[in-house]
């Protein structure tokens, strides 16, 4: 059932109070999160202001909103006002935004009752959050495998049960990896369908915010809530519909798109899962049409140049004299202080990034990587336009694997890398995709599946995914709890 609506209904009926269950959660977080390292900020003083306000509503025989006074969390790259905020990163040490992500804005205007930030990967470079200053968050599932990334920490925390939903940031499968890692729900809204004003960029015509959640229902509650032109985002738009009023069970005759070239290199139990829901969708009365995507191969490489190129810019605005961390003394000069504080403020992960970035976009290689590569995004758009000409949506694989031990990144950064192969070409290509779970490795690990839409299809995404759970919960709910 959606956690969401189940909170609202208790305090609706008034079974609970507000601050009542905001304690609650705050003394889970401090039971529990030492072994999941999920949160790196709390906000108990805010959590209970917002609780109060709640409580105060429904004593007044008020009605609330459905997100009203539902204990979440948001990832420590999303800006929030007087809390500190530091994309995990030793440079944002002591950084208290003077304004409020959008996002937030809007969520605490529906008296959202906001428990901390939490972990991620440094400026969002990573897939196992381990890239983290404060290190890695866990999996729920099993604490000696990662929680995903970069968006680890949101993961971690409502696969936990230490937040009802979080918000994390998907710039190459941020969201969606570790939702997939976790036995979540992970949404990858649409390029534009939710402002991006307040989110600390890592490369800023890829990310996009979204929500992390139990449920699919939840996942549309959220996604109505934060999405929506927004006049600070020059590359926000209006939706043009909500999803939550359009959830159903039926995906009959819906044309479902099977692409053979995401399943190259997928490891057998999670192809295995992912052909086990292909075929659930053919029981269910959808239409399975097989489709090319010629230009996959090449995404993996157009990401990375085109992300890095991206970071290398955005990050340009760390030099420590306006705000964040600064080295000690000992510096002779203004170059020689940016100079050491970059080197000592940003990770080894980082920094291998911004200088790979800095390198496409230098001369005499610029032609050669950073405009090849936008061209192939091109064709990489081109051939998702095709493949929609006939199916409705796709469905493939959302990480070739299961979660990788604590530590394999530092042992194996390439093939760190190459997980985020089948969740890339959505960003390239702006598209919406909705990451749900659709089986269990031999050890007892999440495998998800993506769904894949066209630009704004988020109410066809989401009900084509609220179908696939409805038939599909009952055995997950048995083989897959989280203690």
């Amino acid at each position: 059932m959606s956690q969401i609506l189940e909170i609202h209904r208790r305090l609706q009926e008034r079974e609970t109070t507000c601050k009542a269950l905001t304690e609650e959660y705050l003394h889970a977080i401090e039971r529990e999160n030492g072994g999941l390292n999920a949160y790196v900020k709390l906000c108990p003083a805010e959590a209970l202001a917002a609780a109060k306000r709640v409580d105060e509503k429904i004593k007044r025989g008020e009605e609330i909103g459905t997100l009203e006074g539902v204990p979440m969390t948001l990832k420590d790259n999303i800006s929030t006002r007087g809390i500190e905020t530091t994309c995990c990163s030793k440079i944002l040490s002591g950084y208290r935004p003077i304004y409020d992500a959008t996002v937030w804005e809007r969520l605490k205007a529906q008296n959202a009752v906001l428990l901390g930030k939490t972990n991620m990967d440094e400026f969002a470079m990573g897939s196992s959050c381990e890239t983290s200053c404060f290190g890695g968050a866990k999996n729920p599932y099993d604490h000696g495998h990662v929680a995903g990334g970069s968006s680890g920490g949101v993961a971690s925390a409502v696969g936990g049960r230490l937040a009802a939903y979080g918000l994390g940031s998907d710039t190459g499968g941020s969201i969606r990896q570790p939702a997939s890692f976790c036995g979540l729900v992970g949404l990858k809204p649409t390029y534009g369908a939710v402002s991006r004003y307040g989110l600390i960029a890592y490369a800023s015509s890829l990310d996009q915010i979204g929500p992390i959640t139990r449920d699919v229902t939840d996942a549309a509650l959220v996604y109505d809530a934060i999405s929506g032109h927004d006049e600070r985002d020059s590359t926000s738009m209006p939706v043009p519909e909500r999803t939550a009023d359009g959830l159903h069970d039926s995906v009959a005759e819906l044309r479902v798109g099977v692409c053979e070239e995401y399943f190259t290199g997928v490891r057998d139990e999670v192809a295995s899962a992912v052909r086990g829901a292909i075929e659930t969708y053919r029981a269910l009365g959808a239409e399975i049409v097989p489709v090319s995507l010629p230009s996959l191969s090449y995404a993996l490489p157009v990401y990375y140049i085109l992300a890095c190129a991206e970071a290398s810019s955005n990050l340009g605005r760390y030099d420590s004299i306006r705000y964040g961390y600064r080295t000690a003394d000992g510096y002779l000069g203004t170059h020689e202080m940016i100079c050491k504080t970059r080197s000592e403020g940003f990770g080894k992960e980082v920094q291998r990034r911004i200088l790979l970035g800095t390198y496409v976009l230098s001369a005499g290689y610029y032609d050669a990587y950073y405009k090849k590569a936008q061209n192939l995004r091109g064709r990489i758009i081109g051939d998702f336009a095709r493949a929609f000409e006939r199916c409705d949506l796709l469905l493939a694989p959302t990480v070739p694997m299961t979660a990788f031990p604590c530590g394999f990144t530092a042992q194996d950064a390439v093939e760190t890398y190459q997980t985020d192969i089948c969740t890339v070409p959505i960003n390239i290509a702006g598209l919406p995709a909705v990451s749900v779970p659709c089986g269990f490795d031999g050890a007892g690990l999440p495998v998800g599946m993506q769904l894949i839409g066209p630009a704004f299809s988020e109410r066809r995404l989401l009900n084509a995914a609220y179908g696939f759970e409805q038939a599909t919960k009952e055995a997950y709910l048995i083989e897959g709890a989280v203690k």
